[in-house]
């Protein structure tokens, strides 16, 4: 039987050791793990996106994509053919946007955010986590936020801000946690909610996905997992 290839994108700021404890059966999947990488100047997600699909090295894979790497796979796969496309603790349009996220695009006080701030890995920790991250897991988390080039974050931050997309993708599967706070699930629709679980799903309710992640990406019926 042909392994199933399934690529694994962290979200902003995030190295792909968010993925740690994510275990699928070796029988029938093989896990690749991508990486952010420093944007060109003034580089558009598109763009950047593009250039993300030169390290996918196989046929139709699956991607997955936590928060802000959600958005930026489903850029990938404007590009490439893939089996299966699943978003974890992300959106699929900007409609999905909480009310600040709006103001701040609106407003543009998303160009005033002190990134260099960032190098205090507790503002960095909130920004790419939510603002619920208790303090004693701050140095826990402090090992998979690797990417702190102020380079990097003023666009990354401006990238989600600005994200076009306004229809969602019908096919692509969500995942969510009911407490995430950096994307409330009241504004998301179309999702697999898991109850109790935050922004840092991937890492806290593990144990979830890796039961469920193979069905999710083997089957086309959904219905199990419909609320």
């Amino acid at each position: 039987m042909k392994k199933v290839s399934v690529y694994l994108m962290p979200g902003l700021a995030a190295s792909s050791a968010i993925f740690e404890f994510i275990k699928l059966p070796e029988d029938s999947f093989e896990l690749y793990y991508l990486e952010w990488f420093l944007p060109l100047e003034k580089e558009s997600l598109e763009d950047y996106a593009l250039r993300m699909t030169e390290k996918i090295k196989h046929k139709n894979p699956v991607l997955i994509g936590v928060s802000f790497g959600g958005l930026l796979v489903q850029e990938m796969a404007l590009h490439i053919q893939t089996t299966k496309v699943i978003i974890i603790s992300s959106v699929k349009s900007n409609l999905e946007f909480p009310l600040k996220m709006i103001i701040a695009k609106n407003t543009r006080a998303y160009k005033i955010i002190p990134t260099q701030l960032f190098s205090n890995i507790e503002v960095l920790t909130k920004y790419a986590f939510g603002e619920n991250v208790i303090t004693k897991r701050l140095k826990l988390y402090e090992k998979y936020l690797q990417m702190r080039d102020q380079k990097y974050l003023d666009w990354a931050i401006e990238s989600v801000i600005l994200w076009k997309r306004t229809k969602p993708d019908l096919n692509v599967i969500h995942i969510h946690g009911d407490s995430d706070l950096v994307f409330p699930i009241k504004n998301i629709k179309n999702c697999i909610s898991i109850k109790g679980a935050t922004h840092v799903l991937v890492i806290n309710k593990y144990k979830w996905l890796n039961e469920n992640l193979p069905k999710l990406i083997l089957n086309n019926d959904l219905n199990e997992f419909k609320n």
